[in-house]
């Protein structure tokens, strides 16, 4: 039981940046704010708000993105301050080893794993929908048998689609692997080329939308209800559709929040970061900030455009521009679109083998293949090949929207354990070097943690049951193959040995 909650101290994760096999660090703040961009703007925008709007919420989502971009910079002022603390590769998971123990350090990575390879196999399936629109517009069709997976969920049952799998999510995520195995550097690049495209895009949909907004769309403004909360199943207030899913305002926020996902991925850049303690916390930040203000005025543009009942669920921000006669539009959001979608795929690709990196050097994955880094592109090669074969499987094969709130889950309580983790940090190592600080402790923490459980408790009841079973072949992984190869555990074992049993004390691992 001693093994399960060692906790790694600080003193060993400040002296593991100075280690050998370290990835480069190449990336300035600039680059760091443009992957924080990149891996927000993206499906969450071009995709999501459609069926949003449709659906859930109304012309509320406005304030459903005001909601969801509260709690993530509640999230994301935490994690700048671990960030700019302990500098290495890992993200939340390192930040819940040095603060929570090992088995809740396992939990938070395996459930990273999760939040990524899902979210990239959802992106890479919206990005072969808007691929195909480009495609279409220049006469080129995709065969039927290759355009979409086997199956679609809908309404708690699996359709069979005719399609045997999808081709287009299929060749972008081989693409975007090569890539990430290339390197760092050239991600990087590539990704920013793709941010410039997407935000260019998002700044004309808002200049031109804007001229177009007929005000009578915005009544009834919250046609759906302020609210929408269910706790596992038992409605707690506002409105339910036919399967029994919350709706309103709230629902709207915890449904459109895989929007946000991506500015926590800034942090799993840290140890490629040039100056990690400055530039990292101001990736988060300014990334999340520019984001959510385009989001909402894109929002309030498209929903005064087009009434909410009658947005495209699939490509809501084309269409609702077809339907106003801008043809030439069309063509225009549809490319930024799969650019946009691009960089997204990129970035969530990329930070998937830093988190096992981070698991492989603790011991806890096997090191020989997850910690193996490139001898000339200095990445986690192998362990990116085979994130990537797992998306190809799951975007061709696999009906992602029965997936894709299993994605916001996963990443609400990596929110909620980082918010935790800078409570106990701050009380554990009250006199440790913090270049940035997060402002109004613990009220801004503590406001992380609940606003996160709210939305939580906004999803369908079904997240919390694939949650639940992803977690549990985690524990089986975890307990056959991590605590037995853990490197804290040998640390602890060596301690008891040299101390006895009483007196084993590793610093900062126990209270004493």
């Amino acid at each position: 039981m001693r093994n399960l909650f060692a906790r790694k101290p600080l003193e060993i994760l400040l002296a593991e940046m100075k280690g050998e096999h370290r990835l480069r660090r190449v990336l300035g703040p600039v680059q760091l704010t443009s992957l924080g961009i990149g891996a927000i703007i993206g499906a969450g925008i071009f995709v999501a708000t459609g069926a949003a709007a449709h659906n859930v919420a109304g012309p509320a989502l406005m304030l459903s993105y005001v909601v969801s971009g509260i709690t993530c910079i509640f999230a994301a002022l935490c994690y700048a301050e671990f960030a700019s603390m302990v500098p290495v590769a890992g993200s939340a998971y390192t930040y819940a080893y040095a603060t929570l123990g090992e088995l809740f350090a396992w939990i938070i990575g395996w459930d990273l794993v999760l939040e990524y390879a899902v979210g990239s196999a959802t992106v890479a399936t919206g990005w072969s929908g808007y691929f195909q629109n480009v495609l279409a517009k220049v006469g080129v069709h995709v065969p039927l048998a290759m355009t979409e997976s086997p199956w679609r969920y809908s309404n708690g049952h699996f359709v069979h689609t005719g399609s045997v799998f999808n081709l287009p999510a299929v060749v972008i995520v081989i693409m975007v692997t090569m890539i990430l195995v290339k390197g760092i550097q050239e991600s990087a690049s590539f990704n920013a080329a793709m941010v410039m495209i997407k935000v260019t895009a998002v700044i004309f949909v808002i200049v031109v939308g804007v001229f177009y907004i007929d005000w009578a769309n915005y009544h009834p403004f919250a046609p759906y209800g302020w609210t929408g909360v269910n706790i596992f199943g038992n409605h707690i207030s506002g409105q339910q559709d036919a399967s029994g899913n919350p709706m309103g305002m709230l629902a709207g926020a915890a449904i459109i929040f895989f929007a946000y996902i991506g500015f926590d991925s800034v942090s799993t850049h840290t140890e490629e970061a040039k100056n990690p303690q400055r530039d990292v916390p101001i990736g988060i930040i300014v990334s999340l900030i520019v984001c959510t203000v385009l989001y909402i005025l894109v929002v309030a543009v498209l929903t005064g455009m087009v009434k909410y009942d009658q947005l495209d669920i699939a490509a809501p921000v084309s269409l609702a521009f077809k339907q106003k006669g801008l043809g030439f539009a069309e063509g225009v959001i549809a490319l930024a679109g799969v650019a946009g979608i691009t960089s997204v795929l990129l970035v969530m690709m990329l930070s998937g083998p830093r988190v096992f990196l981070a698991m492989a050097r603790d011991g806890l994955v096997p090191k020989g293949f997850f910690a193996d880094i490139h001898p000339k592109f200095r990445t986690p090669w192998k362990s990116t090949m085979l994130i990537g074969a797992f998306v190809i499987c799951l975007a061709g094969f696999l009906p992602i929207d029965a997936l894709l709130h299993l994605t916001n889950i996963g990443t609400l309580l990596a929110f909620v354990i980082v918010c935790a983790a800078v409570l106990i940090m701050r009380k554990k190592y009250p006199n440790a070097e913090r270049p940035f600080r997060c402002p109004w402790v613990p009220f801004v923490p503590v406001m992380g943690i609940l606003t996160c459980l709210m939305l939580m408790f906004s999803l369908p009841t079904a997240n919390w049951w694939r949650l639940l079973g992803w977690l549990l072949i985690g524990f089986v992984i975890y307990f056959t193959y991590g605590r037995k190869h853990s490197v804290m555990a040998k640390h602890l074992e060596q301690e008891i040995a040299r101390h006895g049993a009483g007196g084993a004390y590793i610093s900062g691992t126990h209270d004493e």
